[in-house]
């Protein structure tokens, strides 16, 4: 089970775009990389390639960051806390925060 899910809500801990938040677009776990919509946008300049329709000029995407550069913001608190896991009466592995020990899920 991963601590950070597509959908969940985090906050950049380390780096330029240090404290912003943004919801999880793409997880890379072979990586440990994560993709946040809006943030860390890069640039890349391509060209038109043969009778394909591709989209030629200057395209704007999210880049990738690290997992270990951000943070999973609580719903129920707001506040970034890290994640433990528990086991309910029925079996389910569940995430909960650390902070006010709600299930994330």
């Amino acid at each position: 089970m991963r601590r950070i899910k597509k959908g969940d809500t985090v906050e950049v801990i380390r780096g330029d775009y240090q404290g912003m938040r943004g919801s999880v677009h793409r997880v890379l776990p072979d990586k440990n990389q994560v993709i946040i919509s809006g943030i860390n946008i890069v640039k890349r300049h391509t060209k038109p390639t043969g009778r394909v329709r591709t989209q030629a000029g200057i395209i704007e995407r999210e880049a990738p960051l690290q997992l270990s550069n951000v943070a999973l913001i609580c719903p129920h608190c707001s506040q970034r806390s890290r994640v433990a896991y528990q086991i309910q009466a029925t079996g389910n592995k569940v995430r909960v925060c650390k902070k006010c020990n709600e299930n994330i899920d």
